[in-house]
């Protein structure tokens, strides 16, 4: 007797890459950077997660059912990265700011650097998208620094694989200079990759708070975190007012109290 074979029941769809995006109170920025995303992802191999603190409605209406919408408690970065990275579906993390746009080829430019089994993941190029020839100096002092050392920040566009990063313990809990932090580690456990191809990111913390004295502040943060001293203490007038998107600046009074 001839057996029928019966249709294969339904499967939900895997997906290769999971966008992580990380705001706070930054619904203004996160709905132009969503919107872009809009004409990069155009099928169920990208799933898009947004972890959030602050702003809810403003932040839900940016949202509008483009992506996965999370309320982590803590407003930390790498709080809410990681918790992006705990309910991704993909095998592939990348990890975008509110106010970055990748390039329009980013995710098989992802795809190809990860290509080879001894890549763990990376990072692309740096460009501000505002001109300006503070911004564009700081921009080519910091291509020298991570080319040469393959450490990289966030708005650079990180990219990891999901197994490798959640075996790493994902991002450290800390309140600045998480992403410094985490590249150092993946560079330990695989090769790490710059894609020659920037990242467009918001250079709107540093025309708030002056281009060089905002660069003067992050090289002292280097400078620490190389000699093994505390940042995070330092955290809070990074990070600015609580209230407020980040890069804002912080009231008088509350900058010569240090608070931020």
């Amino acid at each position: 007797m001839k057996t029928l074979k019966s249709d294969p029941p339904d499967t939900v769809s895997i997906p290769r890459i999971s966008v992580i995006i990380p705001a706070r109170n930054d619904a203004a920025a996160l709905g132009q950077t969503l919107d872009y995303l809009d004409g990069l992802v155009r099928n169920d191999a990208v799933e898009v997660i947004v972890a959030a603190s602050g702003d809810p409605g403003g932040t839900e209406r940016a949202v509008a059912g483009r992506a996965k919408l999370l309320w982590p408690s803590g407003s930390t970065r790498s709080t809410l990265m990681n918790a992006g990275a705990e309910t991704a579906r993909g095998e592939i993390l990348f990890f975008l700011h509110a106010d970055s746009f990748p390039p329009a080829s980013v995710f098989e430019l992802i795809d190809q650097a990860l290509s080879s089994n001894d890549v763990a993941g990376g990072a692309f190029e740096h460009l501000f998208v505002e001109r300006g020839w503070s911004l564009r100096t700081i921009t080519w002092i910091n291509r020298i620094r991570y080319r040469l050392t393959r450490n990289y920040y966030g708005d650079q566009g990180i990219f990891v694989r999901a197994a490798l990063f959640r075996e790493m313990d994902g991002y450290k809990d800390l309140w600045v200079l998480e992403d410094l932090e985490f590249t150092q580690r993946l560079k330990r456990v695989g090769r790490s990759i710059l894609i020659p191809v920037p990242v467009l990111t918001s250079g709107r913390r540093l025309l708030a708070r002056g281009p060089w004295r905002t660069f003067c502040f992050i090289v002292w943060l280097l400078f620490l975190h190389t000699m093994r001293l505390d940042t995070q203490r330092h955290a809070e007038r990074w990070r600015g007012p609580g209230d407020s998107p980040p890069g804002s600046p912080c009231p008088r009074g509350r900058l010569q109290q240090g608070v931020c």
